[in-house]
């Protein structure tokens, strides 16, 4: 018998055994089954329905404001986003200077399928940031906008959705809607390998996909508030498609530039002039020392020195090269920080101005292509003039578009001249009162003449008397009278001169400077507890007269001239000013009663005037 046979025997014999009803349901065919009426849907969770439908109403209320950018000829698209109701709006300055993009200039559509006409405002170029504009169909008539949020409050595991025109998909403009988590805050991209990169600092990490297209769009929170502009992805060998890595650049790191690019600036970073690396970095407590530091950095001048260790910048504790290099990378250039480090089991505050970046330390080493570039269209640049181009006027050495620059110098000396217009004032002014300088006290008198072409004069008396002609000083040493001041006497006929002649006083330039910080000193000369408790948000503007350069700082919240720092040479120190007890000096002027110099961390002297004369 065969081993086949065998198993056929087995088999029968097995179903025999089986007891009767098993037997007939094994072998029956069964009867057909009556149609069944559909399933009810399953039910979810109250709380998975809210969600999603939050999720929705969130979505619904962003899109308006989410904005394909398109060249001229309606192609290479990019995104961005409008962040207030005049149509101003972020992408990446890779999407603005792609190939084939007019300068300036450029076509935008939202989700209401219209095609607007829009006008590179400023840009950060080592940051990958752009401010354009888009110009309303109706004048006045308002855009949708977004919310800025706090992208410090991010957290890893969030969950946050991209929005933009990935591919160019959406012909209509509706934006495509990415969704996905926040895999890591604080990330560290550096320059890649490549002419014409940048470099991504603090920024934010997610799985979400961001693609070609979406470059310049808006990464959101859950409340619909814009924590990240999207513009770099990781890429699978080479390619072009998202694997689930991409960056975006946080908000408040361009928070800190806003005011730069609402002014039509081209930005710079910060550098602190420092080599600052991680010491011991596999122990329990690495530590970040200084290993080099230029002898003619603002911080070297301030008392850093290699050797020092750094413990906190600009109110962030270092624990790596890399997390320094994050937040040295959020700063414009010209901003004051305050830093602390240590030395001898000392710890120091200190108030540092922050360098421009060498080209060296900018973009000569840019990135790979990580970014999501716009979609590429190829050939030159259409020559068409648009609406936008009327407002689109190049500017000089560190300015995007003079237009903007122009716009918003106008709107902050019409805001400051609530304060007093004191064009009609060209003669001499005198201020009487009395001064206190290195704990000597006495009569003050102060006298601005303007004289005739170059015959202006400057007297001060502080028991001795000083005199300047500040057109025709060439001597450095003089124009730094009184010795230790730094030059009060050239800074207040430039104060003068800033509020009598406005832009026409110049020859050599009168430019609204963006946003800084502003460190007013305490009245009571005391060392306060935190630098960062001084701090006051200002607008400043830029002039340039003859060698000297001024920068003049007005309160966001008034406009009022709080103080300026006047430059006679841009390898030293400034002389620093700060105007304070302001009170009607006639004709509805208002003139600081309190005048405190400093000079080098120093103060020189307290000026407390009691009578202004004006001519």
């Amino acid at each position: 018998m065969t081993r086949r046979h065998l198993v056929r025997i087995l088999r029968a014999l097995a179903v025999a055994a089986l007891p009767a009803g098993l037997l007939a349901a094994a072998v029956a065919v069964p009867a057909p089954v009556a149609a069944q009426p559909p399933a009810a849907p399953i039910a979810l969770a109250p709380l998975v329905q809210t969600s999603e439908q939050d999720r929705i109403a969130v979505i619904e209320k962003v899109s308006p404001a989410v904005v394909a950018v398109n060249m001229l000829n309606g192609k290479g698209c990019g995104s961005g986003v409008i962040i207030d109701p005049e149509g101003y709006a972020l992408t990446n300055h890779h999407v603005i200077s792609a190939p084939g993009m007019a300068p300036g200039v450029m076509r935008c559509g939202l989700a209401d399928g219209v095609f607007y006409d829009a006008v590179l405002v400023g840009y950060d170029f080592l940051g990958d940031v752009a401010l354009i504009k888009l110009l309303p169909k109706e004048p006045g008539k308002p855009f949708p906008f977004v919310q800025l949020g706090n992208s410090d409050e991010v957290r890893l595991g969030e969950y946050a959705f991209a929005a933009g025109n990935p591919f160019s998909v959406a012909l209509d403009f509706t934006p495509t809607v990415t969704f996905g988590i926040v895999s890591g805050t604080n990330r560290y991209e550096p320059l890649g390998s490549r002419p014409g990169g940048q470099e991504y600092t603090d920024c934010i990490q997610v799985d979400v996909p961001i693609n070609p297209g979406n470059s310049g769009g808006p990464l959101f929170n859950m409340r619909g508030q814009l924590i990240g502009i999207n513009g770099r992805i990781s890429l699978e060998k080479r390619g072009r498609v998202n694997v689930g890595v991409g960056y975006a650049i946080s908000i408040n790191q361009i928070k800190n530039f806003l005011v730069h690019l609402y002014a039509g600036i081209a930005t710079d970073h910060a550098t602190l002039g420092a080599l600052v690396l991680t010491e011991n970095e596999d122990a329990d407590l690495a530590r970040m020392v200084v290993r080099q530091i230029l002898d003619d950095a603002d911080a070297y001048r301030r008392g850093l020195r290699a050797g020092d260790q750094l413990t906190n910048f600009a109110g962030r504790n270092m624990s790596s090269t890399n997390h320094y290099k994050n937040i040295l990378g959020t700063f414009p250039a010209g901003w004051r920080v305050p830093i602390t480090y240590r030395r001898e089991n000392e710890s120091r505050e200190i108030l540092v101005r922050l360098q421009t970046a060498t080209p060296a330390e900018k973009s000569e080493r840019p990135a790979d292509p990580k970014q999501p570039r716009p979609m590429p269209v190829g050939g030159p640049a259409p020559k068409v003039e648009t609406p936008a181009s009327k407002l689109y006027k190049p500017g000089g050495k560190g300015l995007a578009n003079a237009y903007f620059n122009d716009l918003a110098r106008d709107k902050l000396l019409a805001a400051a001249k609530k304060h007093g217009d004191f064009a009609a004032a060209q003669g001499s002014w005198v201020a009487d009162g009395t001064y206190e300088a290195d704990q000597r006290k006495g009569d003050m008198r102060l006298e601005i003449a303007p004289g005739g072409g170059d015959d202006a004069r400057v007297t001060l008396k502080l028991n001795i008397e000083h005199k300047l002609q500040p057109l025709k000083q060439t001597d450095l040493r003089e124009q730094a009278e009184p010795i230790g001041s730094g030059g009060l006497m050239m800074a207040l006929y430039h104060y003068r001169r800033f509020l009598t002649a406005g832009p026409k006083g110049f020859e050599g330039e009168f430019l609204h400077g963006g946003g800084e910080p502003f460190y007013p000193p305490p009245a009571d000369g005391a060392t306060p507890k935190s630098l960062a408790a001084l701090r006051v948000d200002a607008d400043v503007m830029r002039t340039r007269h003859g060698p000297v350069t001024c920068k003049w700082y007005h309160s966001r919240a008034d406009a009022r001239l709080m103080g300026f720092e006047a430059y006679l040479s841009k390898d030293a120190d400034p002389c620093e000013v700060y105007l304070s007890d302001y009170r009607d000096a006639g004709a509805g002027r208002q003139l600081p009663h309190r005048v405190e110099c400093r000079f080098a961390d120093k103060r020189y002297a307290v000026l407390t005037v009691t009578r202004w004369a004006l001519q």
